[in-house]
């Protein structure tokens, strides 16, 4: 994450910097960040993950919602509101107090690129833990056919990582009980 665009401002000064500005920010505990353009192949990755997500649970006669980038998740603990690619609620959707975030998403999916990697892996990670309802934290890697899972043991603040490759496997996703192939994952991405 980069240097913040302002310090010191309220959830309110932020909320409405959003509806005045076209710009995602997310909004760490009185400082924003500025969210940069993700490139062609994020935006491939991303939609391809929110569509299978989707339509896998809509198949199944599932009532979980399936939330694309465009969606606040609200970390009230840490007073922190970030955008993942994807998430997913299942059950009632708790809103933040002003109704402008989820706050019970049960899996967020994230495709980092190399230079926002790190952060997605520990700081953002570490943000992402605080909220109970979380069960899974899939990051899909841009350069490569890798996709790391984080599934929280029930009941417990212990992690499993699994880690899936290659062009023709399926990946679970247990938060969900849906599996997708990871070929649907990358369908499109493009080439270097």
């Amino acid at each position: 994450m980069g240097i913040p665009q302002k310090s010191d401002i309220t959830v309110a000064e932020y909320l409405e910097l959003e509806v005045k500005n076209e710009v995602k920010y997310e909004f760490h505990n009185g400082e924003i960040y500025a969210m940069s353009g993700g490139t062609l192949n994020h935006a491939i990755i991303s939609g391809n993950i929110f569509t299978s997500v989707k339509s896998g649970l809509k198949n199944k006669g599932s009532k979980c919602n399936t939330f694309n980038s465009d969606a606040r998740v609200h970390i009230p603990e840490l007073n922190v509101y970030v955008y993942p690619d994807t998430s997913v609620v299942c059950g009632d959707i708790e809103q933040s107090e002003k109704g402008h975030a989820i706050c019970n998403p049960i899996l967020i999916v994230e495709a980092p690129s190399i230079t926002t990697d790190n952060y997605a892996r520990n700081d953002k990670f570490h943000k992402y833990q605080n909220i109970p309802s979380l069960q899974e934290y899939i990051l899909i890697q841009q350069e490569n056919k890798i996709i790391d899972i984080y599934y929280r043991q029930p009941k417990s603040d212990l992690w499993r990582i699994t880690r899936f490759e290659g062009e023709n496997t399926t990946v679970p996703f247990e938060s969900i009980d849906l599996e997708i192939e990871m070929s649907n994952v990358y369908d499109g991405v493009l080439e270097d």
